[in-house]
């Protein structure tokens, strides 16, 4: 594991930025690349000063959001029994597709948040999304404010504990609850501005 890790760190270091982005559009998309192994490592890069720390974070979101909406796209252009034949073939199986389903109409909208910080839904939430052909607008910007939570949560991690392994292991589950208290909070405010919307147009 140590050697793969110097290996991310090395290959996000000659490609720079453009590393990021392909490999944070992998994880995004059809690729189960762990996003831990390309932000963290960024964060590191940005401490040693050569990376900046903003623009690391900016190409994580960037790379997040268009793996996202290649998903959303390949929903919507080729619909659900497309999906449910090749998707085994992307390590999608059909009752995965079918929980991601019922995940979204259970959620709504805000699921293309949430789930972005969600373990094992983040890289798949955008296809129900697509199915449903939601707003593109809306699953943009909600799966840009939850790839920017992830993303910058990983990347301080990076920045703040250097290259020790170690400290990364024992406060990636920090950075999993970070990511999930968040998810709550930002649920419960699109709740109460959801429910007093309709209250006004009422």
């Amino acid at each position: 594991m140590h050697e793969f890790i110097n290996y991310v760190v090395d290959t996000v270091g000659s490609l720079g930025y453009a590393g990021i982005f392909i490999m944070m559009f992998l994880e995004s998309s059809f690729f189960p690349f762990p996003s831990e192994v390309v932000m963290i490592p960024a964060g590191y890069l940005a401490f040693k000063g050569e990376m900046n720390i903003y623009i690391a974070i900016f190409t994580g979101v960037f790379g997040s959001v268009a793996g996202a909406l290649f998903n959303y796209y390949l929903a919507v252009r080729f619909g659900r029994s497309f999906l449910l034949k090749y998707g085994k073939y992307f390590f999608l199986k059909s009752d995965s597709l079918e929980k991601l389903e019922k995940f979204f109409q259970k959620h709504g909208e805000i699921s293309t948040f949430n789930g972005r910080l969600i373990p094992g839904i983040r890289q798949y939430i955008s296809l129900p999304a697509g199915l449903s052909q939601m707003s593109i607008w809306k699953f943009s910007i909600f799966t840009a404010l939850g790839a920017g939570i992830w993303v910058a949560v990983l990347a301080g991690l990076g920045y703040i504990l250097g290259s020790n392994e170690v400290l990364i292991k024992e406060y990636l589950h920090v950075a999993t609850i970070i990511a999930l208290v968040s998810v709550l909070l930002i649920t419960i405010f699109y709740i109460v501005y959801a429910k007093r919307k309709r209250v006004i147009e009422e």
